[in-house]
This record gives structure tokens, sequence and C-alpha cells, in this order.
């Protein structure tokens, strides 16, 4: 045998946002503390709190109504898919949900006395009661990376230049030693070259000299003969 109830809750939040929360993995997740594998198409497969419930989508209407087939780890190749219809209507304090479970087994009450409220509600309220606004929690949480991505690029930017500037400082110091290596080596080719010239100037000047000497020595020679 199967039955079917009815419960109602509110949340501070936007049906959009609910709706949207409701179908996308990550905010699932989030928001059950459970991990969990959703999708906004119709017929897709659909996953809930690590496994223990399966289903897909039936029908989807934006901000308004989601109606899927769930069925847990506890059912039975006898029983049925049961179907879980949530409906969005925005009040003055959030919206009115209203989920209407049908085709549960007959001896698997704990889902309406307790279980939704616990597994579902009231992590509902409390993840978009967190939040500054309707809406504002989902911004606030993608300015985050933004703003954390805005500083690692600036401190990259800052490593770069850094980098850029102790490169630039390293090839200064580089050029201005070759510069003075060049002067240097200049400078002892230079003196070099002098230091040649000079001893060049001396033998030349020594020649004379000698030749004199030995004509003087020559003449004597022949005059004692």
């Amino acid at each position: 045998m199967q039955y079917a109830y009815t419960l109602t809750t509110t949340i501070p939040a936007s049906a959009q946002d609910i709706y949207d929360a409701w179908l996308d993995s990550l905010a699932h997740t989030e928001m059950t503390g459970s991990e969990a594998v959703m999708s906004d198409e119709v017929g897709a497969e659909v996953e809930a709190w690590d496994g223990y419930i399966t289903g897909r989508n039936i029908e989807l209407v934006p901000g308004e109504r989601i109606v899927q087939s769930w069925r847990t780890t506890e059912f039975t190749d006898e029983h049925e898919d049961s179907i879980v219809t949530v409906t969005l209507e925005e009040v003055e304090d959030g919206t009115l949900l209203t989920l209407v479970h049908t085709n549960v087994p007959e001896d698997q009450k704990s889902y309406e006395e307790g279980g939704w409220q616990v597994h579902y509600f009231e992590p509902m309220k409390a993840y978009f009661g967190g939040r500054t606004g309707t809406g504002a929690g989902r911004r606030a949480k993608t300015a985050k990376p933004e703003a954390k991505a805005k500083k690692t690029k600036a401190k990259a930017m800052a490593k770069t230049k850094a980098k850029t500037k102790s490169k630039t400082k390293s090839k200064t110091k580089s050029k201005t030693k070759r510069a003075a290596a060049r002067t240097k080596s200049k400078r002892a080719a230079k003196k070099a070259k002098a230091g040649n010239t000079k001893s060049k100037r001396t033998v030349a000047k020594s020649k004379p000299k000698s030749a004199k000497k030995a004509k003087r020595k020559a003449a004597k020679r022949k005059s004692r003969r």
C-alpha cells in the first residue's frame, strides 16, 4: 500500500532562488549538508544525501514548481518511485514552500514525521537565512573568489615587476662592468704600445753610439800599426 501527504514551510528567500538552489548540485549540497547531483533539465537523473535518494526530473517550471521522482535505498524492487512536487509561492516573509509527496510506501512514514523538516526545511532556512538579502549571499560568495583572484593577480604582477627590475639592474651592472673592463683593457693596450715605442727609440739611439765606438777602436788599431 502507498499513501501521500502534504507539508508546508516558509523559507526566507525568493521563489527563484529556492528553485535554482534545489536544482544546482553545489547549492543543494551546501543547503542540505550532504552531497547531491542535481540538474535543471527535464528527464535528467538526480541524487541527494550521498546517494541515499535517487530519481529524475519530471516537470520543471522556473521559480514555480519542481516535480521529481524519488526513491531511497529503503525502497524495495516491489516499490514504485515516489513523486515529490515542490510548489513555490512568494509571500511577505519569503516563499511559501508546499511539498506534496505521493506513492510513499505505507511502512515508511519517517519522511512525513520529521524527515523533511530535519533534513530539508530547517537546513534550507539556515542556508538562506544566513544571506543579507535575496540573492545577496550568492553574489557575496562569487565575489570572494574574484577578490582573491585580483589579489593573486596583483601579487603576480608585483613579483614580475620585481624580477624585471632585478634583471634590468643586473644587466646594467653587467654592462657597466664590461664597459669598465674594456676601458681598462684599452688603457693597458695603450700603455703597452707606448712602452714598446719607447723601447724601440732607446734601441735606435743606442745603435749609433755603438757604431761610433767601433769606428774609434778600429781607427786606434790602425794608427798603432
